[in-house]
């Protein structure tokens, strides 16, 4: 193991994310911080360092405990790290209002619309914009 390696890269061995390059991105667009601070992705990170992931709904939060610049089984990645308790508390959080959540696919009541019924619909549409006044000299 090296003192020093890349946020990206450690983001990546530390299976946060499945390529490097999807960690590269989250960096770019400011969705990590080091030690509070914005980083861009060639940022070395060494151990005791903090970083904060936002996700979907929440902010988590790791310790930095090892580095690596080689993706390994999930079992050594989780030797990299450790996640504070306050994350920990906001994840759980999240997830039990994520069950409660209401799901968008549940409002559509009778599935996706059919041929006939998109049909209707232009039809309904087309005599709606065709029953318009117009000021045009016809």
């Amino acid at each position: 193991m090296t003192e020093k390696v890349r946020v990206d890269k450690w983001l990546w061995a530390a299976r946060f994310f499945k390529t490097r390059t999807l960690a590269t991105d989250e960096v770019n667009k400011g969705r990590i911080q080091v030690n509070g601070a914005e980083v861009k992705p060639s940022r070395d990170i060494k151990a005791g360092d903090t970083l904060s992931i936002r996700r979907e709904g929440f902010i988590q939060t790791v310790s930095v405990l090892g580095v690596s610049q080689n993706r390994g089984p999930a079992s050594t990645a989780q030797l990299l790290y450790q996640e504070t308790p306050q994350s920990l508390q906001a994840k759980s959080t999240w997830a039990e209002q994520r069950k409660y959540m209401r799901e968008p696919s549940t409002s559509i009541e009778h599935g996706r619309p059919t041929k006939r019924d998109r049909r209707d619909l232009d039809e309904t549409i087309n005599r709606n914009w065709n029953d318009r006044w117009s000021a045009s000299i016809d």
